[in-house]
């Protein structure tokens, strides 16, 4: 029979070396999660909370925070026409590219989805758009834009009979839809990418049953390939929602948020009156709401929409 005491110095050489493994496991995490959080803390954490702060006094950002204001920064925000007349375009971007760019690139990704001549360089051609940086595609679309010698108003004075040149970065009616088409151009390829990826990752032998069942081949969209395309149609819709309600370069490089607010956004608003203005806690204010508008947003469609999504890739 084994000694008491040696049963007792093994069980704690045991529970000593768990607790080592213990420690070292936890000093592995740590060195894994600490570098990216000291990286969040330091460019998203601090930032949000010194907007919070700027935001609630009237400054310039040249002088001392004196002028405290409380939350009249984010009452002037919500009661100014301008700015609501922002929102209302941020939604008007957003709902032509639910109903408009997203329907038409899962169209194109269901077309490449079939051995069709030349998909590989269509493919190519159709995401190449999307390498561009924004700034050089607001650039290009300016001149094309252009009423006297650009692209477009050349291309429909031939085409269509009668037809007068326009300045349509300079008509407060058109302006938006214009900078929609260019959108539309820029980031059509990265959501027939998405879509074209889920394509793929649906097996052809459901379909191929179904067709053999003597299901149609829209039945076989609408009730295989569509329903099992769903979660990446809701991430589609997520990235496009967000960018959506973000967008900036585009527009200001080619209007400005002109002519006469017409293609103003939320964020054009905010670095006309924090950057140019130099209102800088009015537009700590202007940039909290847009904050709230996106962060509420995402954490809504996240529990409402994208849920089961989230817990199937939970292990």
């Amino acid at each position: 029979m084994q000694p008491v005491a040696t049963v007792t110095t093994s069980s704690a050489e045991t529970r000593s070396a768990r607790q080592a493994r213990g420690r070292r496991r936890v000093l592995t995490i740590a060195g894994v999660i600490l570098p990216a959080l000291i990286v969040y803390v330091l460019f998203v954490l601090y930032p949000i909370a010194q907007a919070v702060y700027y935001s609630a006094f009237d400054w310039n950002g040249l002088g001392p925070l004196e002028d405290f204001v409380g939350i009249d920064n984010y009452r002037t925000v919500l009661t100014d026409n301008v700015f609501q007349m922002a929102i209302r375009h941020n939604l008007v971007i957003l709902v032509l590219s639910l109903l408009v760019q997203l329907p038409l690139a899962l169209l194109v990704a269901l077309l490449l989805r079939t051995n069709i001549p030349g998909r590989a360089l269509f493919r190519t051609i159709f995401f190449l758009p999307y390498v561009l940086s924004e700034v050089i595609t607001a650039l290009i679309w300016v001149f094309m834009f252009r009423p006297d010698s650009g692209f477009i108003n050349s291309v429909l004075t031939r085409v269509v009979p009668g037809f007068e040149p326009r300045a349509f970065l300079a008509e407060p009616g058109v302006v938006l839809y214009a900078i929609f088409a260019v959108i539309t151009w820029r980031f059509f390829g990265f959501h027939m990418i998405l879509y074209l990826a889920g394509l793929q990752g649906i097996p052809s032998d459901l379909e191929d049953a179904a067709r053999l069942d003597g299901a149609s081949r829209m039945q076989v969209l609408r009730d295989i390939t569509l329903p099992l395309l769903g979660p990446t149609v809701r991430v589609s819709v997520f990235f496009s929602v967000l960018g959506s309600l973000q967008f900036f370069d585009l527009i200001w490089v080619m209007t400005k948020g002109g002519p006469i607010n017409a293609s103003n956004t939320m964020a054009t608003y905010m670095y006309t009156y924090g950057f140019q203005r130099f209102q800088l806690g009015y537009g700590a204010a202007v940039s909290l709401v847009i904050f709230l508008i996106c962060f509420g947003f995402s954490i809504a469609y996240q529990r409402l929409v994208m849920r089961r999504d989230l817990e199937g890739s939970v292990i």
